[in-house]
């Protein structure tokens, strides 16, 4: 469920109006209701009420301070994958002890800022970062507390660009070496072990590979019981689906009532890392359209926003809904294509879509924009990133002010022999 719902002919968030929104900070901007990202985080939460465990929100998929914030008041936790993650963590007001750190390129500048801040535990994922993770905390001498990146070799079933959990992929430890790396990793003078963590990939939208992944995980965490190696967290990653357009993802209370039977005889803590479930549905982009074109094979909806701004679907081909923010019952379908100022011929936010028939300066939204829209957003063609706003009732506020051109030159300097 979401806030973004129509008033008779016009698209509101939450109580605000959404083109009084656009006269005043023009388009395109990204927009997310505070309720719906809260009430998607409790529901989470409550949902696994019965067993210990964190709820730490993956931060590639929104990063915006505020967003955190929100999150982060209800208790949340937060998944990184950079140095930058962890210091948008920490400004956030994050608490160290419920960060996890992911990814497969840690640097060493990286991990010693991690250490420092004595985050909870890095998610390892290969014996070479292991080795430099141990080096570094001997430097700072202090233990770091590890997880090591299972990869059960388990099928998702979703896109092959955001699937992370067959042995093909490049995350991960494989599991049937898994038993000689955790006894690698006890060897090791500064290294915690602390956990077992796998993540099988995004946009999931079916239980048994959740399953599937788990029983597999627990195996492994008595086989190493077994060898004399107790750990404390399962991390069982994140994933779970949203409704794009005809999905039926489960909710979180199916899940948990397969997952928590298969925990019922453990003692373990359980992370979770969630992050399109929370935000997905509780953001969505607004753009103008600025022409509309017929040529003898289509007609086009040239809008303001482009693939810079959201480039899901050029990258992944995905559907995102669009909705004209003032409804004409008057007005008669056409098919047309979406697509966005970029010299791209992949710079497309939908192709022969059945859409309303609109005209210029009529505003849409792209609905289901809040995960891995302005996160990966670009300045390609120098355009300037867009603003992003976060809607609480009856008010709304800029919580990331649009970049100016001076903006994008930020940082650059010419030298002096150019300057002749």
């Amino acid at each position: 469920m979401h806030d973004f719902k129509y008033r008779e002919k016009d698209l509101y968030c939450e109580d605000v109006l959404i083109q009084d929104i656009a006269k005043e900070i023009g388009t395109p901007f990204y927009l997310y209701s505070y309720n719906t990202l809260r009430n998607h985080f409790l529901v989470f939460d409550e949902a696994f009420k019965d067993i210990p465990h964190v709820i730490c929100f993956a931060m590639k998929a929104n990063s915006n301070l505020s967003i955190l914030k929100t999150l982060i008041r209800e208790g949340g936790g937060l998944d990184i994958v950079s140095g930058g993650e962890l210091y948008r963590a920490l400004l956030a007001g994050a608490d160290p002890q419920k960060i996890v750190y992911a990814g497969v390129g840690k640097t060493k500048e990286e991990i010693r800022y991690a250490l420092k801040s004595d985050i909870l535990m890095f998610n390892v994922e290969s014996p070479q970062e292991l080795f430099l993770i141990d080096a570094v905390a001997e430097e700072l001498n202090c233990k770091a507390r590890v997880a090591l990146r299972v990869n059960p070799d388990i099928d998702p079933m979703t896109h092959p660009y955001i699937s992370t959990g067959l042995k093909t992929n490049k995350f991960g430890i494989n599991i049937k070496n898994a038993l000689k790396e955790y006894k690698l990793a006890e060897s090791l003078e500064y290294i915690e072990i602390d956990g077992i963590h796998k993540h099988i990939g995004s946009q999931i939208v079916q239980i048994s590979p959740f399953v599937d992944a788990l029983k597999k995980i627990i195996f492994l965490a008595k086989s190493l019981k077994d060898a004399g190696i107790n750990i404390k967290y399962l991390n069982v990653g994140g994933g779970l689906g949203i409704t794009y357009k005809d999905e039926s993802p489960p909710h979180p209370r199916d899940l948990a009532s397969e997952i928590i039977p298969l925990l019922s005889d453990t003692d373990y803590t359980i992370i979770f890392e969630p992050g399109r479930v929370i935000a997905g549905n509780a953001g969505i982009l607004v753009t103008r359209v600025l022409y509309t074109k017929l040529s003898e094979e289509k007609k086009f909806l040239i809008v303001d926003a482009g693939m810079n701004d959201m480039i899901r679907p050029s990258l992944y081909n995905s559907y995102q809904e669009i909705l004209p923010l003032k409804k004409n019952s008057a007005s008669h379908k056409i098919v047309a294509d979406v697509v966005g100022p970029i010299c791209e011929s992949g710079d497309f936010f939908a192709r022969d879509r059945v859409i309303q028939d609109l005209k210029r300066d009529q505003l849409i939204a792209l609905m289901s924009a809040g995960a891995y829209g302005f996160t990966m957003s670009s300045n390609y063609n120098s355009r300037p990133r867009v603003p992003e706003v976060l809607v609480k009732g009856k008010e709304f506020f800029v919580i990331r002010q649009r970049e100016s051109y001076e903006d994008l030159v930020k940082g650059e300097d010419i030298p002096e022999f150019l300057l002749d």
